[in-house]
Protein backbone atom coordinates (compact mmCIF):
# COMPACT_ATOMS: atom_id res chain seq x y z
CA UNK A 1 0.00 0.00 0.00
CA UNK A 2 3.32 2.35 0.84
CA UNK A 3 4.08 2.67 -2.76
CA UNK A 4 0.57 2.83 -4.18
CA UNK A 5 1.08 5.88 -2.18
CA UNK A 6 4.16 7.52 -3.25
CA UNK A 7 3.28 6.94 -6.36
CA UNK A 8 -0.11 9.54 -6.44
CA UNK A 9 1.47 12.05 -4.12
CA UNK A 10 0.90 15.55 -4.52
CA UNK A 11 1.82 18.45 -2.23
CA UNK A 12 2.44 22.22 -3.26
CA UNK A 13 5.47 24.66 -1.96
CA UNK A 14 5.26 28.35 -2.54
CA UNK A 15 7.63 30.90 -2.93
CA UNK A 16 8.00 34.45 -2.76
CA UNK A 17 9.91 37.62 -4.19
CA UNK A 18 9.05 40.88 -4.11
CA UNK A 19 5.07 41.20 -4.97
CA UNK A 20 5.09 37.99 -6.91
CA UNK A 21 3.61 34.72 -5.06
CA UNK A 22 3.92 31.53 -6.71
CA UNK A 23 2.79 27.93 -6.09
CA UNK A 24 4.35 25.04 -7.05
CA UNK A 25 2.60 21.60 -7.25
CA UNK A 26 4.77 18.26 -7.60
CA UNK A 27 3.69 15.08 -8.44
CA UNK A 28 4.47 11.71 -9.95
CA UNK A 29 5.43 12.50 -13.55
CA UNK A 30 8.06 12.16 -16.07
CA UNK A 31 9.95 15.65 -15.76
CA UNK A 32 7.61 17.84 -17.27
CA UNK A 33 7.27 21.75 -15.94
CA UNK A 34 4.73 23.95 -17.12
CA UNK A 35 5.02 27.98 -15.83
CA UNK A 36 1.46 29.53 -15.84
CA UNK A 37 -0.26 26.68 -17.87
CA UNK A 38 2.54 26.78 -20.34
CA UNK A 39 6.01 24.63 -20.94
CA UNK A 40 8.43 26.98 -19.79
CA UNK A 41 10.79 25.58 -22.66
CA UNK A 42 8.95 28.36 -24.16
CA UNK A 43 9.79 31.50 -22.30
CA UNK A 44 12.48 34.11 -23.03
CA UNK A 45 16.54 32.28 -22.52
CA UNK A 46 17.10 34.03 -19.52
CA UNK A 47 14.27 33.31 -17.56
CA UNK A 48 13.80 29.50 -18.79
CA UNK A 49 17.79 29.07 -17.73
CA UNK A 50 16.95 30.14 -14.49
CA UNK A 51 14.01 28.27 -14.15
CA UNK A 52 16.44 24.74 -15.53
CA UNK A 53 19.11 25.88 -12.30
CA UNK A 54 17.06 23.71 -9.71
CA UNK A 55 16.07 20.70 -12.02
CA UNK A 56 19.53 20.56 -13.56
CA UNK A 57 21.28 20.50 -10.56
CA UNK A 58 18.81 17.80 -8.65
CA UNK A 59 19.21 15.80 -12.28
CA UNK A 60 23.24 15.66 -11.35
CA UNK A 61 22.40 14.63 -7.50
CA UNK A 62 19.31 12.29 -8.39
CA UNK A 63 19.46 11.30 -11.74
CA UNK A 64 16.10 11.23 -13.63
CA UNK A 65 13.45 13.18 -12.27
CA UNK A 66 10.36 11.25 -11.83
CA UNK A 67 7.83 14.30 -10.86
CA UNK A 68 5.83 16.47 -12.99
CA UNK A 69 5.94 20.04 -11.58
CA UNK A 70 3.17 23.20 -12.18
CA UNK A 71 4.16 26.70 -11.23
CA UNK A 72 1.25 29.07 -10.96
CA UNK A 73 3.01 32.85 -10.33
CA UNK A 74 0.38 36.03 -9.19
CA UNK A 75 1.73 39.17 -8.92
CA UNK A 76 4.33 41.01 -9.35
CA UNK A 77 6.98 41.41 -12.27
CA UNK A 78 8.23 39.21 -14.86
CA UNK A 79 11.32 38.53 -13.19
CA UNK A 80 9.86 38.85 -9.77
CA UNK A 81 7.63 36.07 -10.76
CA UNK A 82 10.66 34.18 -12.26
CA UNK A 83 12.62 34.04 -8.94
CA UNK A 84 9.32 33.15 -7.27
CA UNK A 85 8.81 30.29 -10.11
CA UNK A 86 12.42 28.99 -9.17
CA UNK A 87 12.35 29.00 -5.23
CA UNK A 88 9.05 27.09 -5.24
CA UNK A 89 10.28 24.72 -7.62
CA UNK A 90 13.90 23.84 -5.53
CA UNK A 91 11.63 23.97 -2.18
CA UNK A 92 9.25 21.77 -4.23
CA UNK A 93 11.76 19.23 -5.45
CA UNK A 94 13.57 19.25 -1.73
CA UNK A 95 9.88 18.62 0.14
CA UNK A 96 9.03 15.59 -2.61
CA UNK A 97 12.53 14.03 -2.33
CA UNK A 98 13.59 14.61 0.90
CA UNK A 99 17.01 14.24 -0.06
CA UNK A 100 19.95 15.81 2.16
CA UNK A 101 22.57 15.94 -0.39
CA UNK A 102 20.18 17.67 -2.89
CA UNK A 103 19.52 20.57 -0.25
CA UNK A 104 22.99 21.30 0.44
CA UNK A 105 24.04 21.28 -3.28
CA UNK A 106 21.57 23.83 -3.96
CA UNK A 107 22.66 26.14 -1.08
CA UNK A 108 26.34 25.36 -2.41
CA UNK A 109 25.38 26.47 -5.93
CA UNK A 110 22.76 29.72 -4.36
CA UNK A 111 21.62 30.23 -1.44
CA UNK A 112 18.30 31.87 -2.85
CA UNK A 113 17.18 28.89 -4.01
CA UNK A 114 15.32 27.65 -0.72
CA UNK A 115 15.49 30.56 1.05
CA UNK A 116 13.49 34.15 -0.01
CA UNK A 117 14.41 37.30 -0.59
CA UNK A 118 13.29 39.38 2.37
CA UNK A 119 13.56 42.88 0.84
CA UNK A 120 10.93 44.58 0.24
CA UNK A 121 9.93 48.16 -1.47
CA UNK A 122 10.48 51.24 1.21
CA UNK A 123 7.15 53.06 2.00
CA UNK A 124 7.09 57.13 0.63
CA UNK A 125 7.89 59.13 3.47
CA UNK A 126 4.74 61.70 4.44
CA UNK A 127 4.87 64.55 2.19
CA UNK A 128 6.76 63.45 -0.25
CA UNK A 129 6.79 61.64 -3.75
CA UNK A 130 9.55 59.27 -3.38
CA UNK A 131 11.22 57.11 -0.02
CA UNK A 132 14.60 58.04 0.40
CA UNK A 133 15.98 61.37 -2.14
CA UNK A 134 14.40 64.93 -0.85
CA UNK A 135 13.21 67.43 -3.26
CA UNK A 136 16.53 70.25 -3.10
CA UNK A 137 15.96 73.17 -1.34
CA UNK A 138 17.01 77.08 -2.22
CA UNK A 139 18.24 78.95 0.55
CA UNK A 140 18.63 82.12 -1.81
Amino acid sequence: MEGLEKKYKKEYYSGKRKAAIARALIKSGDGNVHFNKKDYKTLQMFDRLKLEEPLRIAEKVLGKLDFDIEVNVLGGGEKGQIDAARLAIAKAIIGFTKSEVLKQAYLDYDRNLLVADVRRKEPNKPGDSKARSKRQTSYR
